[in-house]
């Protein structure tokens, strides 16, 4: 629920008018809450003397910005944007804990559909080695089953990981694994697009990877291991220091776009 602070309220409107669930008004001057809030935060964002607050979340938090603070420079943002590439090559470094809390809070402020703030973000590094032979431990026990189904398409990568175990197709040796559980696949991707330019502000290099996220899925130990709950894994990552150096963009088709 939304509280406002009555003594410093300056019945402005601001938050009024920025209400999307349309749960604040304004009565005798000063702002009042009703139902239907989204827990949004707008109003704690958006009004000019603090006199907002959500007791459900850490108003600790909140940080105080102007514009010109928040703002990127465009021309620096979208090199980095064309300068990105999957990484199939890492350093064996230990990617920081401070690192991957950064990530998480460009994952946890990304926005989500009516502000349901389902993601649950799973990272693995100091138990990869565990999470790595339930894989393909799990991937053997399907393929060895009678009806293999959707394990079919892994069975050449498991197959080469069986005759060297240093062939490590799904994994590619990276010291990190990211899996972001969510309601909605939206959510999940958008959430994952931000934590990755976050790590490329960190000299970190990702790669998406459909086959471990399905893999995780069909094999229930592990997913139950990795603490998803009830939310299906729609988005992984593998992520790290990329063990290789990149000299210029890559090129792409033009854009298919229309301009109304």
């Amino acid at each position: 629920m939304v509280i406002i602070d009555k003594d410093a309220c300056i019945g402005c409107g601001r938050c009024v008018a920025d209400c999307i669930a349309n749960s604040l008004s304004i009565e005798d001057n000063k702002a009042q809450s009703s139902g239907n809030c989204l827990l949004c935060g707008h109003c704690v964002a958006v009004c000019p003397v603090s006199a907002v607050s959500i007791p459900e979340y850490d108003m600790e938090d909140v940080e105080e910005l102007s514009p010109e603070e928040a703002k990127l420079e465009t021309g620096r943002l979208l090199k980095a944007i064309k300068f990105r590439r999957s990484i199939r090559s890492y350093k064996q470094m230990t990617v920081p804990r401070s690192y991957m809390e950064l990530l998480l809070q460009a994952g946890r402020y990304t926005a989500t559909a009516k502000n349901t703030q389902g993601c649950r973000f799973i990272f693995v590094q100091e138990e990869l080695d565990l999470f790595k032979s339930m894989i393909w431990e799990g991937i053997g026990r399907i393929l060895n089953s009678p009806e293999p189904g959707v394990a079919e398409p892994y069975r050449n990568f498991y197959n080469a990981h069986q005759a060297n175990p240093q062939d490590d197709y799904l994994f590619r040796n990276a010291p990190c694994v990211l899996f972001i559980a969510a309601p909605s696949t939206i959510d999940a991707g958008l959430a994952a697009q931000n934590m990755e330019l976050t790590g490329t502000s960190l000299g970190l290099g990702f790669l998406y990877n459909g086959y471990l996220r399905r893999a995780a899925e069909m094999i229930p130990e592990a997913r139950e291991w990795l603490g998803a709950g009830d939310k299906p894994l729609e988005a992984c990552a593998l992520f790290g220091f990329p063990d290789v150096t990149y000299k210029r963009t890559a090129p792409r088709r033009a854009a298919d776009s229309v301009f109304h």
